[in-house]
């Protein structure tokens, strides 16, 4: 007999994509519970303990009313799950086009090829840059993405940096976004203009709809 399968889930809406380049597009959120890391800049926390034990079934059958096929896995640190794989691939399997938003303290391995991957790469600045795991960036496929949370002119050189060093121009869509009202936009834009720098600066859409709050 199959062991039923658990998640804890702190919340599950329905809303415009505010990052990546699915930015706009209606899509299912799930937010699981729990995360390792501490950024300066976190705008979930609430998202660290919070939740509600799940089954798989349960939550396949709570975000069938909505009409969308774009789902968004998402925590906290969604991969601190070990579920979190699974479900994933179940995801997949019935046809939804499936992103992970990842902060990158945990695996990405084993996530399903089908699911397109945002991975942060953490800047000085996020506080949490020594509890990184670089071998996640070994992991990565074409479609997938890598978003560098700026917080200051130092973060912004150091992810200059971190994009050439480590060869990633070229291969990924990178996103450089500025850290919710720490980082002046305009200033991140003309650094990025200045070196003519091939990333894509990167608004949370979101927060500039509705502010900063839960479910949206």
């Amino acid at each position: 007999m199959n062991r039923e399968k658990f998640l804890t889930i702190n919340e599950i809406f329905f809303s415009l994509q505010g990052e990546s380049t699915r930015l706009g597009i209606p899509t299912i959120f799930i937010r699981l519970t729990g995360c390792p890391m501490r950024c300066h800049y976190c705008d979930t926390a609430y998202a660290f303990d919070d939740g509600k034990k799940m089954s798989f079934e349960n939550i396949v059958e709570y975000i069938k009313p909505y009409k969308s096929k774009f789902i968004t896995l998402t925590g906290g640190e969604p991969l601190v799950q070990k579920e979190a794989y699974a479900f994933l691939e179940v995801l997949c399997d019935m046809g939804y086009q499936v992103s992970l938003e990842t902060g990158g303290a945990e695996s990405i391995q084993d996530v399903d090829e089908r699911v397109k991957i945002i991975l942060d790469i953490k800047t000085p600045g996020s506080g949490e840059s020594d509890n990184y795991l670089w071998e996640n960036l070994d992991y990565l496929k074409s479609m997938d993405e890598i978003k560098l949370v700026i917080t200051s002119h130092d973060d912004y050189l150091w992810a200059r940096q971190i994009i050439n060093d480590k060869k990633l121009i070229g291969k990924y869509e990178i996103l450089f976004s500025p850290s919710y009202e720490d980082m002046d936009v305009k200033n991140l834009a003309q650094w990025i203009l200045d070196d003519a720098l091939p990333v894509r600066l990167q608004l949370q859409q979101h927060k500039i709809i509705w502010g900063q709050k839960k479910g949206v």
